[in-house]
């Protein structure tokens, strides 16, 4: 039973680390995808079309290991971070439908930003996760 244990643990330990290097990956190239042009190289379209398509491939990466480290939890876990996501996708909808069209309608002075939309929904994520961590304890 502990060689189970201390399998599924470095199983586990893997994935998350899978998840970090992809993460971090898709986090760098969009930092380069968007400074890049400014400070590196100018506005050189052929370097910016190749940094953006580095960000999709990373991000790409990124989907599949996460779904990876999702399918290696166990149930529990599995149920907490899809109800988490769950949430955070209903609200990332209809918060930035609700935004866009403040924006389009000008009820709001400033155009709607992208950035402001994944805080939202990665605040909503993060609350989701703990408070169904605190909720199945």
């Amino acid at each position: 039973m502990e060689n189970v244990k201390n399998t599924w643990a470095m199983r586990q330990k893997k994935n998350t680390i899978r998840l970090f290097v992809w993460t971090a990956g898709w986090t760098l190239s969009l930092a380069l995808a968007t400074f890049g042009p400014k400070f590196l190289w100018q506005g050189n379209s052929t370097m910016t079309v190749l940094a953006i398509i580095i960000n999709l491939v990373f991000g790409i990466g990124m989907i599949f290991a996460n779904k990876h480290h999702l399918k290696g939890l166990d149930e529990m876990l599995q149920k907490i971070e899809l109800e988490a996501m769950a949430v955070a996708l209903g609200v990332g909808v209809v918060a930035g439908i609700s935004y866009s069209v403040m924006d389009i309608t000008n009820l709001i002075s400033t155009d709607a930003e992208i950035s402001h939309l994944v805080i939202l929904i990665g605040l909503t994520y993060m609350a989701g996760a703990i408070i169904g961590r605190i909720r199945y304890k």
